[in-house]
């Protein structure tokens, strides 16, 4: 071919395009057998019974074998590890000859100097133009950097696992300190108390106590926290600490509560405001009559139930008590009863009233105050501990419609020895 000078007397792109393209041509024009040879993956063919009549380079340099090892000499299952070598015989062959084709199965080859190397294997049964199975030919992919992604995202898997149970731990032994270790003992009174963690990975609000004060009076209270985790912790021991601490220097139930409302308004009062609900009772012994007289102090807490020793159940209405937290002044409602022998008052946090019946089939039903207040009345008259008890089977009941933390706290005057049995 000849070349023409242009304008500027630069030969033009004639012979040298021509170069390029044959060189080109040549690139494409590979033999079968080199794009056979040096495959980006392995091949290999076998007899029937699995031995090796063709292997490409390719596997043979990931193998460390020459040709000749293989080739005529070993069966294909021969390559595999123990392991694969049983999955094969009773998997992979069976589900080959019945299914002419085997694809993506994970396997170990051994290699010449006994190392592994982890690959996925695809088959497929070739047949001749009689349709009868001739050859099986077998396609063979690296999975060393698969293999090495899985055992990273295992020991990802594994670390936050064991992560997830540090925390759990933290969770539990927190919770753990914002609960009384038992509950102190109240001559005259037999007092029972438990609490449902809706879920192990957040510590709960929910929190109760019972506690001598001056000579003769008891203090308890129950409440719930908004929010789970570390904040409502941290409220949670602020409100424990702050109730103690003012009734002991005004027992007075509406005016304890008086002062959380104003630490808590004063502390959170900010973007981002922290509330609960809180009941608070002061216990006496009812001396003329036997049994307790009790004051209760509610800031929007849902009422106590009072189980009668003869065997009715009411709840004991403080309406119109405010969330204790939210304003600068919140409005403390009150209630007294005289807990007569062989009455039991429970005391609850909204987790049990609000728990979802038959979860575990979709169904999105609260169990709801009414049917709480028909439980009680079925049980009356009862203990604190049968109480619990009972609650406790409830509870299990839900399963995972339990879906917030539930605290229930029972205290029950004993009949004395003599008294009728309703």
């Amino acid at each position: 071919m000849c070349t023409t000078d242009d304008e500027d007397g630069n030969p033009e792109r004639g012979e040298g395009s021509a170069d390029e393209r044959d060189r080109f041509a040549a690139l494409l024009e590979d033999s079968v057998e080199d794009l056979y040879e040096r495959a980006p993956c392995g091949y290999l063919s076998t007899m029937l019974d699995g031995r090796i009549v063709k292997v490409n380079a390719t596997l043979l340099d990931w193998l460390g074998y020459r040709r000749g090892d293989l080739v005529g000499h070993k069966h294909f299952s021969e390559l595999l590890t123990v392991g694969g070598r049983l999955y094969h015989e009773t998997h992979f062959a069976p589900l080959l000859r019945m299914q002419g084709e085997v694809s993506g199965i994970a396997l170990e080859l051994k290699t010449a100097n006994g190392s592994r190397l982890p690959v996925l294997v695809t088959s497929t049964v070739k047949s001749g133009s009689d349709g009868q199975p001739l050859l099986i030919r077998t396609t063979v992919f690296d999975a060393r950097d698969r293999r090495a992604y899985e055992t990273e995202l295992l020991r990802a898997r594994r670390e936050a696992d064991q992560e997830r149970e540090r925390l759990q731990q933290l969770a539990a032994t927190l919770q753990q300190t914002l609960l009384p270790p038992t509950l102190v003992n109240v001559p005259g009174l037999d007092v029972s108390a438990y609490y449902h963690i809706a879920s192990v990975d957040e510590v709960g609000g929910d929190f109760y106590d019972l506690f001598p004060l001056s000579a003769g009076t008891w203090g308890l209270f129950l409440g719930d926290v908004c929010g789970k985790g570390a904040a409502a912790a941290a409220i949670t021991s602020l409100a424990r600490y702050t109730l103690r601490a003012a009734a002991v220097y005004d027992p007075d139930p509406a005016a304890v509560l008086a002062n959380l409302n104003t630490v808590l308004n004063h502390e959170y009062n900010g973007t981002d405001p922290r509330f609960c609900t809180v009941v608070f009772g002061l216990l006496t012994p009812d001396l003329d009559r036997g049994g307790f007289h009790i004051t209760l102090a509610s800031g929007g807490h849902p009422p106590a139930l009072l189980l009668r020793a003869d065997g009715t159940a009411d709840y004991l209405p403080t309406p119109g008590g405010q969330l204790i937290g939210v304003l600068p002044d919140a409005h403390i409602a009150t209630t007294g009863i005289h807990l007569a022998p062989g009455d039991t008052l429970l005391l609850h946090t909204d987790g049990l009233t609000e728990a979802h019946i038959n979860a575990t089939v979709g169904g999105a039903e609260r169990y709801g105050d009414d049917a709480l207040l028909d439980f009680g009345r079925a049980l009356a008259p009862t203990t604190a501990s049968a109480t619990i008890g009972a609650i406790r089977e409830l509870l299990d009941t839900f399963g995972t419609g339990v879906d917030d933390d539930t605290a229930v706290l029972a205290i029950h005057v004993p009949r004395l020895p003599g008294d009728e049995q309703e």
